[in-house]
């Protein structure tokens, strides 16, 4: 399934997408008289790659991108192309060594859809499941605000989430779902390799239907007067979570 936009801009997100597939990129935009080093790293990548370098108006810019946070570089690149939930699981195999998926229960800000994007990548994560319905999709800000991190993800929408869950636990993973009413907390169980890891939106959390689909629920600690945490910080605390363990248990396999 394709998205309406073709654009990536931004440093970061444009430099990322010419190293991850440069076949999709049709061309630079680059802002007149630009002086950045990153700028001058883009259009020295792309001229290397051989793709099209042209030079546009700030304004300009600011027109093809419906913003003015493009950084001066715009990239006209191929339609975002989703996975397919099925691809997945074809012998049984997964797709990297990782083997967490992250499913996002109707998330609707772009940039905590980017920033928990750029983390999921940082970890190892490679696999997101996103609602179709009542979710932010993946979008030039989304993009941006990952730090070009989507174009090394195989997000998936999917039109039933409950039932991608259920079809999970019948691959042998585990849900856990990120609850901040679980008397359980982060750091008291040991998670297993398969696993699923279920994070709400921004303002009601992961849905009753949703959450009673996970095998258990934990919390993050709060020790201050703040009650809970954006969504994107939280996310972020779990998954370094889930990769300290993750690094313990190969360092005593290791000494084994």
């Amino acid at each position: 399934m394709k998205i309406h936009s073709d654009f990536v801009f931004g440093v970061n997100p444009v430099m990322e997408k010419l190293r991850a597939s440069p076949d999709e990129v049709a061309e630079i935009l680059l802002a007149d008289g630009h002086r950045r080093s990153g700028l001058r790293a883009i259009e020295f990548e792309a001229r290397r790659l051989g793709v099209r370098v042209t030079y546009a108006h700030h304004k300009a810019l600011n027109r093809l991108a419906a913003s003015d946070k493009h950084q001066g570089v715009i990239a006209k690149v191929a339609p975002y192309l989703y996975a397919q939930f099925s691809d997945w699981f074809q012998n049984d195999a997964p797709p990297s060594s990782s083997d967490e998926i992250l499913v996002l229960d109707g998330l609707t800000d772009p940039h905590n859809f980017g920033a928990l994007l750029r983390t999921a990548e940082a970890v190892g994560i490679r696999r997101v499941i996103i609602p179709q319905d009542r979710s932010v999709d993946v979008t030039p800000t989304v993009a941006k605000a990952s730090a070009g991190a989507v174009h090394y993800l195989q997000i998936c929408r999917i039109a039933n989430l409950r039932r991608a869950m259920t079809a999970l636990k019948e691959k042998g993973y585990w849900l856990v779902g990120l609850d901040d009413q679980a008397s359980e907390q982060i750091y008291d169980r040991v998670y297993p390799e398969k696993l699923g890891i279920v994070l709400g939106s921004e303002g009601r959390g992961i849905r009753p239907l949703i959450w009673r689909e996970c095998d258990y629920r934990v919390s993050i600690p709060m020790l201050g007067k703040i009650s809970s945490l954006n969504v994107a910080v939280a996310g972020a605390v779990f998954l370094y979570e889930i990769l300290r363990q993750k690094r313990s248990i190969d360092k005593n396999r290791l000494k084994r």
